[in-house]
């Protein structure tokens, strides 16, 4: 696959759209060890286009494992169900914090999905939001 140029106008308007955040995991950009991306909600393989309506702000680790993945499996229904989709989902109607505000609970089938392909509660991101509450800066407003 060729890398694909996202103009440096779109980046900031996809970083700035998503207040630094990660679309996905709501990882804090301010407070990563690794750089953030751009992802391609639907991926340029599959005719996705670099318009920001099709771009989404996301930390390296989910970037890395939603790929060129658009669909996953609820673990509840067993059936194949879109992923959250950033542009066109409510990441509230799709999520909830656990009591704690340590782990993300997926509350819908994409939710559920979502959060079991792309490791939403991933060891070092459950670590990073632990930092960030001591820091009063967890959960994001959004």
């Amino acid at each position: 696959m060729s890398k694909v140029y996202i103009s440096k106008k779109n980046r900031l308007f996809v970083k700035k759209r998503a207040k630094g955040c990660c679309e996905y995991c709501r990882s804090q950009d301010d407070f990563s060890t690794q750089d953030f991306t751009i992802d391609h909600i639907i991926p340029t393989v599959d005719n996705g286009s670099n318009k920001p309506a099709n771009l989404a702000y996301s930390c390296y680790g989910c970037n890395r494992k939603k790929w060129i993945y658009t669909t996953a499996f609820d673990i509840h229904t067993k059936r194949k169900v879109p992923l959250f989709n950033p542009r066109t989902h409510l990441w509230n109607n799709h999520f909830s914090w656990s009591v704690d505000f340590l782990e993300i609970i997926g509350i819908s089938d994409i939710g559920r999905a979502t959060v079991e392909s792309l490791k939403l509660n991933r060891s070092g991101v459950v670590n990073l939001r632990m930092a960030t509450l001591i820091l009063e800066r967890h959960p994001p407003d959004f």
